[in-house]
């Protein structure tokens, strides 16, 4: 490999599989004679065996053969069959996975894998979520509930109020008025990570944060009623303090979440990225349909009132860096590592 790449560089990106390095370079493994992408899914050689190129051409030239598991040569072939797929779904005609991997020229399961492991949701998922977009947009200034979501392209408004209750304990209208006149209780919990403020509604939490108190949660809904404890939140509360332990679990904790159609998107993209694995702002803008807003995705990001539920730790710099954090680097490096660990590969 040519002197001006940097060999660590390289190496933190394959040990994070970071997407944003396929096609800047491969990962020659010279013990079983094998090249990958930096993100492939198998398990990490040991560091004495790996060399990097900057082609595949050139791992080819010294006697590897690439990775029938990651197909590191078809990264361009790849971004380009993704960039068509988009512009089809974006169309309206809502294609099939079978007319996808027609247009791309692969087959459906493997078009499958190649669009989920650029964007990090499926093409039928990411329609839906293109779908919700559109509604969420209609929904701002609609004089009506329904004919707005008939607009947004749903055959009943029931698809739309059960996938919002299901994913972000949101129905259409508190959407549409912010969520005024809630009664939020909140509690202060000490962590492994410090002291924590959580925070929920009846639909379920709606702040997560961490060194701040009833003063900072007033800050972030100050319409809203504080009531401080409650017997009927401790067992949410006990979930969620789990979840900040064990970071990676508590999928399953309602969360009651307000924000523009376009925070919601970047925020439930953040749910999207499996626990230990991490994203640049590009990457998760790629996942909305944008490459090119990753400052809007970052402003987006910074707007999350619920942390670690709301994973905005899994983005980092372009980089390879830890990039910002609300609540300090310290915490989302822990994060990250207790994820790595928790998948086994701390």
């Amino acid at each position: 490999m040519n002197d001006e790449f940097d060999s660590d560089e390289a190496w933190a990106a394959v040990q994070r599989r970071d997407r944003a390095f396929d096609g800047r370079f491969v990962t020659g493994v010279l013990s079983t004679g094998i090249y990958c992408r930096p993100s492939c899914a198998a398990r990490h050689p040991a560091r004495h065996n790996v060399r990097f190129f900057i082609s595949g051409a050139e791992a080819r030239d010294a006697g590897l053969r690439p990775c029938k598991r990651c197909l590191p040569d078809d990264v361009a072939r790849d971004d380009a069959a993704v960039l068509a797929a988009i512009d089809a779904i974006k169309s309206g005609e809502s294609p099939t996975l079978e007319e996808l991997g027609t247009l791309t020229g692969y087959s459906p399961s493997h078009f499958q894998r190649v669009f989920k492991r650029a964007i990090g949701l499926s093409p039928a998922a990411y329609a839906r979520a293109l779908r919700e977009e559109r509604a969420k947009e209609a929904l701002a200034g609609a004089a009506s509930v329904t004919g707005a979501l008939y607009e947004a392209g749903y055959e009943a408004p029931s698809r739309f109020y059960d996938r919002m209750k299901d994913r972000m304990g949101m129905t259409a209208s508190d959407w549409r008025d912010g969520g005024r006149g809630r009664v939020i209780h909140w509690s202060q919990v000490e962590t492994t990570l410090g002291s924590m403020l959580v925070a929920a509604t009846d639909k379920g939490v709606c702040c997560l944060s961490f060194n701040e108190g009833e003063d900072q949660l007033r800050a972030r809904f100050p319409k809203a009623e504080l009531v401080e404890g409650g017997a009927e939140f401790r067992d949410l509360f006990e979930r969620v303090t789990q979840a900040v332990e064990q970071p990676g679990t508590g999928a399953d904790i309602p969360l009651d979440v307000k924000g523009t159609a376009f925070q919601q998107r970047c925020w439930q993209a953040l749910r999207e990225i499996p626990p230990g694995e991490t994203r640049s702002y590009g990457e998760q803008a790629a996942m909305l349909g944008n490459p090119k807003a990753s400052r809007a995705v970052g402003g987006a990001n910074g707007a999350n009132n619920i942390a670690v539920l709301i994973p905005c730790h899994r983005v980092i710099a372009a980089d390879g860096g830890l990039g910002g954090y609300a609540y300090g680097t310290e915490i989302k490096a822990e994060l990250l590592a207790r994820e790595r660990k928790s998948i086994g590969e701390g």
